[in-house]
């Protein structure tokens, strides 16, 4: 999806012109936009998910050893605990020191058209190669990464199982690619709303409903659409008003990716579900109130001053995007050899 300004904002300021529906109305129109949450694991292009790629995933989305501290792990940054995000407004990595921007929530992000705030990223197995790597994340090597897996038996059969046809299974692509299985199956179904839109018409309270219909009357969904609620584009932050200079950070968006000019500050949508459980808000993690982050949307996003009723209304909609955890246990992680590499802290 591109951004498009002059277009997309008109369809923005004539649909909040729009008589808004009740009732089974309510429903219907909104599933012209949403979708639920599916219970099923989505289908990875080239990537078939195997129970075998989901166990070795989840181990290795568990094991700090994958850090050249052997301290920091993908759950350090995106706790499944907390919304599979890490309550920072930028996470710590190795040496203290601090990424430039918020980590998203891991939870449904198998839906987004891409990864990271810019979507440098095309799918969650080339994501998970980006923090290993990065200095301020885990600060490790392909090649270091290599070694410590190669170092220990339990992963070296537990990536011939989960690679049966490979001649040499332990691979840096195939460690992000058994990732990418686990992260696939890290779905919130059955929310509230996700059960209105199946047609159970009490499963949202009257407030939510509201909010609902504030949220598609104002627009919002232009944006935030689809199944995630967001993920499936890019937009400028600050279309209509661009927020504060501490909010946006100086981060200039996806033109450091593309180097095009019309991408300055411009970022791919976040998701809207759970984002009740995953504060603070924004790239820049600057925002920790999520009627404070719906309000200055309204106003940078569609030029509108929402009145305090109009937010709380919103944010109870947006609270009932919150859907069932997944619930994971703890892996046993194999075990060390002498020849498994030492943590490095510096």
């Amino acid at each position: 999806m591109k951004w498009r300004t002059g277009a997309t904002l008109t369809a923005i300021l004539c649909f909040s012109f729009q008589p808004v529906m009740a009732g089974n109305s309510l429903r219907n129109e909104a599933l012209q936009v949403f979708k639920p949450i599916p219970t099923v694991t989505p289908e990875l292009k080239g990537n078939p998910v195997t129970p075998a790629k989901i166990e070795l995933g989840k181990m290795l989305y568990f094991d700090p050893r994958l850090s050249k501290s052997a301290l920091i792990s993908c759950n350090t940054c995106h706790n499944l605990g907390m919304g599979g995000a890490d309550f920072q407004e930028t996470s710590t990595g190795h040496g203290w020191r601090r990424g430039p921007r918020n980590a998203p929530t891991v939870f449904n992000s198998v839906f987004n058209v891409a990864q990271f705030w810019d979507g440098r990223a095309p799918d969650l197995a080339e994501q998970a190669k980006g923090p290993v790597q990065a200095s301020v994340e885990m600060n490790n090597t392909p090649k270091n990464v290599l070694k410590t897996l190669n170092s220990m038996p339990g992963y070296q059969k537990l990536f011939r199982k989960a690679f049966p046809a490979a001649k040499a299974p332990v691979t840096f692509d195939n460690m992000a690619r058994a990732i990418e299985a686990f992260e696939a199956t890290l779905l919130t179904p059955d929310s509230p709303f996700d059960r209105f839109l199946r047609g159970e018409q009490g499963a949202m309270s009257t407030a939510a409903k509201k909010g609902l219909q504030i949220f598609m009357k104002k627009g919002c969904q232009y944006c935030h659409s689809g199944v995630n609620m967001g993920g499936e584009g890019y937009y400028p932050f600050g279309v209509v008003k661009a927020p504060a200079k501490t909010i946006m950070a100086g981060d200039q968006g996806r033109y450091k990716v593309t180097k095009n000019k019309g991408d300055k500050y411009v970022f791919k949508a976040p998701s809207l579900r759970n984002i009740a459980l995953t504060a603070p808000y924004f790239h820049s993690g600057r925002v920790w109130s999520l009627r404070e982050a719906v309000a200055i949307m309204g106003s940078a996003q569609l030029g509108a001053t929402l009145t305090n009723n109009e937010v709380d209304l919103i944010v109870d909609f947006l609270q009932a995007t919150t859907g069932k955890q997944p619930q994971v246990e703890y892996p046993i992680l194999p075990a060390p050899t002498d020849s498994t590499p030492h943590p490095v802290l510096k």
